[in-house]
C-alpha cells in the first residue's frame, strides 16, 4: 500500500499511462497545463510540485486556452496522447467549458481536472460557489456534463480508482473520445489514503483497430461494383488512424478521386493525380463538381458537417453513400451503408473484397484531373495578387511557400479557414491543422502551442485574424516562457471580415463587424505593438516580397516571431467554391437587401436534400 493524497495519487497514476497502436508505445499524457488558485493549489498544485518529470507542468495564461492547447496536442498526436488540464474552482473551472465543447465536437481526448467546492460542505458557501436551492450537490462543474464524454465528481478517496480507469477507457477509445472531466473537491484532493500498489503500475492502453463486419463488407463491395462515378470524402479519422497510405493505395488501385474535409485536408498531398482538394461550402470547384455528379460517396472518417455537405446541397439526389467510420453514429449518416471499422482496416478489407474488379473509366480520371488543373490555375492567380493592403490570398500563398514540406499551418476562425481550405496546398498528413468543428475564436495561438509541443521538429505557422487575436493573444507569453517557438502571422483587416460578408448576404449590412470609434473614426490600436509587449519579435512587412523575407527570417529565428500584415476587409479575393451554406435570412424586413437575400436563400433551400434513400 502507498499512502498519498488524492491529488498525489492522480498525478502518479497519470504519469504511468501509456497508449499503444501497431506495436508502438508512448506516454499518453505529455504533461499537465494549469493555472492555480484556491481549489487546486493545495491539492494538484502541491502534487505536481513534488512529482517526477514524467508529468511536467506548464503554466498557461488562460483556462480556455489550456484546453485548446491540449486538444491541438492530441490532434497532432493522432489522438494517441494528450495533456491534462487543472484549474481552480469557479471561473477558473467554467473558463474551460468552451475548450471542452471544442474537444468533444472534434472527437479529441482531453482530461479536465477542475477544482470543486468542499465535499464536506462545512465551510460553505465558499468563495466562488454557486448555491442552488434544489440541492447542495450542485456546483458550476455540473456545466461540464453536456460537453464531456465522461464526467465524475469524487467525493471520497475510494471513488478515485474506478473514476481514473473509466476516464482512461473513454480517452483511449477512438469511437467515444472527447473531453473527460473529473471534478475534484478541494478538501478531497488534500485527503490522504492508502492506495494499492497496482493503481500506479505502468498501464498500457491498446488502441483498437476494429475490422468491418463481413456481411457489411460484401454489401459494400457490391455497391462499389455498381458505381461508375465514385468519390471519396476523406475526413479527420483518415489521418487520426494513420490510414493515409492505405487511402492512397485504394484510390490509385480503383481510380477514385479523393476530396477532403477541413479535418481531413492533407490525407493526400497536393499534386497527387487523384487529389481534388477541399469539398463543400469552402471547397474547390473540382471537388464540388465531382460531388454533384458522383453516384457513390465513400466517406472515410468524416462526420459530414454542414460545411462538408454544403448544407446537404452538394451531392446528387440519387447519390448513394458508403461510410467507413470507427463510430457507428457517424458511419450511419446520410442513410449510408455503414462499415463500422478503423479507417485503415476498413479501406484495406474493402480493397481486398473488391480485388480484381474494374476501376473507374479513364475518362472519369481524366475529367477529375482537368477539373483540378482548372482550379489550380485559379489558385495561382489568387496567390499572385498584389496590392496595399495585401490581399489575404497572397498572404496565404506566401505562408504556404514558406511552410514547405515540414511546416504546419494552424487556424480556426474568421475568413481564413475558408480560404485556407480552398487554397492551401498540403504537403501531407499533419501539415494542415484548422479547427473547424467548433471554429472557436482564440484557438489559434493556443492551438499552435499544442501542435509545437507535440511535434517540436516541425515549423508551426499560426494564421490568426485581428478579431481572434484579441480573444486570446496572451498565449504568446506562454509560448515564450516555455521556449516554444511559433511563427504567428497576424492578419489585421480592422474587423470581422467573414461575418461582415455573411451579414451582407443576409441583409444585416455589416452591423458590428468593424473596429471603429463611435464617431466612425479608426481605432488607435496597434496589435503589432501589443505582440511586442508580450515578448514576441515583431516584423511588419508591407508588400508580398517583404512578407516572403519576413517569413524567411521567422523560420531562421529561434524565438517566437509575429509577422504583422494589414489586409483589406472588403476584399474577397479567393476564388468561389460555387457552393452554399445554410444561414437563415429574415422573411420580412425594411430594406430591399433583406428581401433580395431571402429570395436567394429560398432558391438555395430548394436544392437541399435529406438523403434518405437506402444504399441499395
Amino acid at each position: 500500500m502507498i499512502r498519498l493524497t488524492v491529488a498525489q495519487a492522480v498525478v502518479r497514476f497519470l504519469a504511468e499511462q501509456w497508449s499503444e497502436r501497431d506495436g508502438v508505445e508512448r506516454r499518453f499524457f505529455g504533461g499537465c497545463v494549469g493555472i492555480f488558485g484556491h481549489g487546486n493549489v493545495a491539492g494538484l498544485g502541491q502534487a505536481l510540485a513534488t512529482s517526477s518529470e514524467d508529468l511536467p507542468y506548464h503554466l498557461s495564461r488562460n483556462e480556455q486556452a489550456m484546453v485548446h492547447t491540449a486538444a491541438a496536442y492530441a490532434r497532432a498526436s493522432n489522438r494517441l496522447a494528450t495533456l491534462a488540464c487543472t484549474t481552480s474552482i469557479g471561473p477558473g473551472a467554467t473558463n474551460m467549458i468552451t475548450g471542452a465543447a471544442g474537444a468533444t465536437i472534434n472527437r479529441l481526448p482531453v482530461l479536465l481536472l477542475p477544482g470543486d467546492i468542499f465535499s464536506t460542505r462545512v465551510a460553505g458557501p465558499v468563495l466562488q460557489e454557486l448555491e442552488d436551492a434544489r440541492s447542495y450537490d450542485i456546483s458550476v462543474n455540473d456545466c461540464f456534463k453536456p460537453v464531456s464524454r465522461y464526467w465524475d465528481r469524487l467525493n471520497r478517496p475510494e471513488q478515485l480508482p474506478s473514476a481514473l480507469l473509466a476516464a482512461m477507457r473513454v480517452l483511449t477509445d477512438p469511437a467515444e473520445t472527447g473531453a473527460v472531466t473529473l471534478s475534484l473537491p478541494q478538501d478531497v484532493q488534500a485527503e490522504a489514503y492508502d492506495w494499492p500498489d497496482e493503481l500506479f503500475a505502468r498501464r498500457v492502453w491498446h488502441i483498437p483497430r476494429p475490422r468491418p463486419e463481413r456481411a457489411a463488407l460484401a454489401r459494400a463491395a457490391e455497391l462499389l461494383g455498381e458505381s461508375e462515378r465514385p468519390l471519396i470524402v476523406a475526413g479527420g479519422g483518415t489521418i487520426y488512424s494513420e490510414a493515409t497510405d492505405q487511402l492512397r493505395l485504394f484510390a490509385e488501385t480503383f481510380g477514385i478521386p479523393v476530396a477532403e474535409t477541413q479535418a481531413g485536408k492533407g490525407a493526400l498531398p497536393y499534386g497527387h493525380p487523384l487529389a481534388v482538394g477541399a469539398i463543400g461550402a469552402t471547397g474547390t470547384t473540382a471537388a464540388n463538381t465531382l460531388a454533384r455528379e458522383a453516384d457513390l460517396i465513400i466517406g472515410v472518417g468524416t462526420r459530414y458537417s454542414d460545411f462538408t455537405t454544403a448544407s446537404r446541397t452538394i451531392f446528387a439526389p440519387d447519390a448513394r453513400f458508403m461510410n467507413i467510420n470507427i463510430a457507428s453514429f457517424d458511419a450511419a449518416k446520410l442513410s449510408g451503408l455503414h462499415l463500422v471499422a478503423d479507417a485503415r482496416e476498413g479501406l484495406a478489407e474493402l480493397a481486398e473484397a473488391f480485388a480484381g474488379r474494374r476501376g473507374t473509366p479513364d475518362s472519369y480520371r481524366a475529367r477529375a484531373a482537368e477539373l483540378t488543373r482548372t482550379w489550380d490555375e485559379a489558385v495561382e492567380r489568387a496567390y499572385g495578387l498584389e496590392g496595399s493592403p495585401l490581399p489575404q490570398s497572397a498572404v496565404i500563398g506566401a505562408v504556404n511557400a514558406a511552410a514547405g514540406d515540414d511546416g504546419v499551418v494552424v487556424c480556426a476562425a474568421g475568413s481564413m479557414p475558408g480560404d485556407l481550405h480552398k487554397l492551401w496546398r498540403p504537403s501531407g498528413p499533419g501539415s494542415y491543422h484548422v479547427e473547424y468543428g467548433y471554429s472557436c475564436m482564440g484557438y489559434e495561438i493556443a492551438g499552435g502551442l499544442g501542435v509545437k509541443m507535440a511535434v517540436p521538429e516541425r515549423e508551426v505557422f499560426v494564421m490568426v485574424g485581428d478579431g481572434s487575436y484579441l480573444m486570446m493573444a496572451q498565449e504568446l507569453v506562454t509560448a515564450i516562457s516555455e521556449n516554444v517557438k511559433l511563427i504567428v502571422v497576424l492578419v489585421d483587416n480592422s474587423g470581422f471580415a467573414s461575418i461582415g460578408r455573411l451579414s451582407e448576404s443576409v441583409g444585416a449590412e455589416r452591423l458590428g463587424t468593424s473596429y471603429r470609434r463611435r464617431d466612425g473614426g479608426p481605432l488607435p490600436v496597434d496589435l503589432a505593438a501589443n505582440a511586442a509587449s508580450l515578448g514576441a519579435t515583431v516584423l511588419r512587412p508591407e508588400s508580398v516580397s517583404d512578407l516572403r523575407k519576413a517569413l524567411d527570417a521567422a523560420r531562421s529565428a529561434t524565438e517566437t516571431t509575429v509577422v504583422y500584415v494589414r489586409t483589406d476587409p472588403m476584399a474577397d479575393d479567393a476564388p468561389s467554391s460555387e457552393a452554399w451554406w445554410d444561414v437563415p435570412v429574415a422573411q420580412v424586413g425594411t430594406t430591399s437587401a433583406t428581401y433580395a437575400a431571402r429570395e436567394t436563400y429560398e432558391a438555395n433551400k430548394r436544392s437541399q436534400r435529406l438523403h434518405l434513400a437506402p444504399p441499395r
